[in-house]
């Protein structure tokens, strides 16, 4: 069996994540909410927001410590198949 190619990262360390959904109310609260699933010492004041040209959408960037790559890959596959949430990148 195949050993798993070394790490680009180091952990833990802070990881940025972009997140997208319709601009309604409690997109950021649920995104937020997940983020502290993952990372417990999550701070939502460090979150950047990017409203779309015509204020439909908002782009969150969030910073998470990412402690393995499991927990990225999971956290990404929650935020991917939450029903408020278009894109995460």
């Amino acid at each position: 069996m195949a050993e798993a190619p070394p790490s680009l990262l180091d952990y833990p360390s802070p990881f940025p994540i972009k997140v997208m959904g319709a601009a309604v109310e409690g997109f950021e609260q649920a995104v937020i909410a997940v983020a502290r699933q993952f990372d417990p010492d999550f701070d939502a004041s460090t979150i950047e927001r990017r409203p779309s040209g015509k204020g439909n959408y908002l782009g969150l960037t969030i910073t998470v410590t990412a402690t393995s790559r499991e927990q990225l890959d999971e956290l990404y596959r929650t935020l991917s198949t939450h029903p408020m949430v278009k894109v995460v990148l």
